[in-house]
């Protein structure tokens, strides 16, 4: 379980396709709208929150799921990539702490800003 006193960090890679079994989890009314890559798995950003699996162990069978809603989010921040930091950042205040996602270069961080901001704003 995670330590919500700390920063929770999460790196998003490039976009991908949206898992067909992420249907088993979205409540009525909820659709899925972006997946990303991340180190052993996928993100999903849907209407209604962002979902993060985290696979755990040499096998990765066993995974939790983070699910930030968009009605947790009190404010937040982007930043491009620059010359020397290629990487993109978002940073997410919630109710319960604060959130650091890493955007790879191949990642439009203007775009998940506009997605993100149209759920919350």
């Amino acid at each position: 379980m995670a330590d919500v006193n700390n920063i929770m960090t999460w790196t998003f890679y490039e976009e991908t396709k949206v898992p067909a079994e992420i249907e088993d989890v979205l409540v009525e009314g909820e659709t899925a709208e972006i997946a990303y890559k991340t180190v052993r798995d996928v993100a999903v950003v849907t209407n209604k929150r962002i979902m993060i699996a985290d696979r755990q162990g040499m096998t990765g069978k066993k995974v939790e799921v983070y699910t930030i809603p968009f009605s947790s989010i009190v404010m937040y921040s982007s930043e491009n990539g620059g010359t020397f930091d290629l990487n993109a950042e978002m940073e997410l205040w919630t109710k319960v702490g604060r959130l650091k996602l890493n955007l790879n270069k191949k990642v439009d961080v203007r775009k998940l800003d506009r997605l993100i901001g149209s759920h919350i704003l």
